[in-house]
């Protein structure tokens, strides 16, 4: 069995601690430092150890299971779960009920899961902890919390608000990007389709007339030599080395991942969509965890897992640093530039009036407005933009191809 080197916080006295853990893999291995109450600030592998691609020895906890469930159908399942505990069915009868709506056959068999081990005696957020590459920590504390306080109803209600949110904001970035990137890829195609199959039939007319062609047009026809020959094949293989050197990087290299995610959030229009959707996620988060009781420090730490920017998981283990120390969370957040001044501001007030909840519920609200506010800005100024682009794009090859013709029918009224 592997094991795995750990460091976290321990204890109601919040001490730090480390140490060595055997386990199955690194999802067992977070399981089991929680049973100790330990608040995971760092899990890797020790070296030179291989970790078993099977876990809790199950087809059903395999990546091939659990990579193939889509978010939606989890938010489904949460919807459904949570309408029927609110009709006041006990956890267990509603797991059943949902279990056998549940489409997806991994998803059900997951399900199933769930009810055999609750049936066996085993606690509710731990029935679902052993799953935790589909149910994730938010998911878990929520139901820890509604678990506490007795009601679960209200919390998976919670929960199914959090999820919504989280897959509306991913489903709106996507809309924002999808419809540059087909404009963009519509006026590439445009272009290389004229310099291709238009540009060399002038080049030929112009050739059999002995025609003295203007320097634009020797440009244009210059770049339809190049894209029809040798010179575009080999920009095509470039392009896609380039693309499959990006995806190693962003996997193998830290320091390159921290370059792209900060040059991602100071790119015009789109870095403002993902900052503000990011800020939203994560004030929301936090709003229903501080609701929840969950302890300060786990909230931040699940904060941090809730994005994969290392520009913002840095920030907020800093912030986290800072408060295990005893300082006030809006002055450590002010010092971090990713986060705007409002985002500081107003949670100074939420520690002044000492809630906390309330405030982070307030700035979820405020930037989601904002993220919804830039993504419909964004949706209306792009598309003219577009138009004039491609228009222009076509415009110029077409004006360049024409000069000669317009010369030489100077040249002869000149006459």
């Amino acid at each position: 069995m592997p094991n795995f080197e750990y460091k976290g916080i321990a204890g109601e006295g919040n001490k730090y601690t480390e140490g060595i853990i055997a386990a199955v893999n690194q999802d067992e291995a977070a399981f089991l430092l929680r049973e100790k109450k330990i608040i995971i600030t760092s899990l890797n592998l020790s070296k030179g150890q291989k970790v078993s691609k099977k876990k809790d020895g199950g087809f059903l906890n395999s990546d091939f299971i659990t990579g193939k469930i889509k978010p939606k159908e989890i938010v489904l399942f949460t919807k459904k779960l949570s309408t029927m505990t609110r009709a006041g069915l006990q956890i267990l009868d509603s797991l059943k009920m949902t279990s056998d709506q549940v489409e997806n056959k991994k998803l059900k068999k997951i399900v199933n899961t769930i009810v055999l081990d609750l049936e066996g005696g085993t606690e509710l957020s731990t029935c679902f902890q052993k799953h935790s590459k589909v149910f994730d920590n938010i998911y878990i504390n929520m139901i820890k919390a509604g678990l506490a306080s007795g009601k679960l109803d209200i919390f998976l209600e919670k929960l199914v608000g959090i999820l919504e949110k989280r897959e509306k904001i991913k489903s709106q970035i996507k809309s924002a990007m999808f419809y540059p990137i087909i404009l963009i890829s519509m006026a590439i195609l445009i272009t290389i389709f004229m310099l291709i199959q238009v540009v060399p039939t002038f080049e030929n007319m112009y050739k059999s007339m002995n025609v003295e062609l203007p320097v634009p047009t020797q440009m244009i026809i210059s770049a339809s030599q190049f894209v029809g020959g040798f010179g575009g094949l080999t920009t095509l293989i470039i392009i896609i080395i380039i693309f499959f050197l990006n995806s190693f990087l962003l996997r193998s290299s830290k320091g390159y991942k921290k370059f792209m995610d900060k040059f991602i959030l100071r790119l015009p229009l789109f870095g403002n969509i993902i900052l503000q959707s990011t800020i939203a996620r994560i004030a929301l988060i936090k709003a229903n965890l501080f609701a929840a009781g969950v302890d300060v420090l786990e909230i931040l730490d699940i904060a941090m897992n809730s994005t994969t920017n290392t520009v913002f998981i840095n920030s907020i283990e800093k912030v986290k640093r800072g408060v295990f120390s005893g300082e006030d969370m809006s002055k450590l957040v002010e010092a971090e530039k990713v986060f705007p001044k409002t985002y500081s501001q107003l949670i100074a007030v939420g520690e002044k009036t000492g809630n906390l909840e309330e405030m982070f519920t307030s700035i979820s609200n405020y930037y989601e407005e904002e993220f919804d506010n830039v993504v419909k800005n964004l949706s209306t100024m792009i598309e003219p933009i577009a138009i004039v682009i491609i228009g222009a794009l076509i415009g110029i090859l077409l004006v360049a191809m024409y000069l000669p013709i317009f010369k030489a029918g100077s040249a002869v009224t000149g006459m």
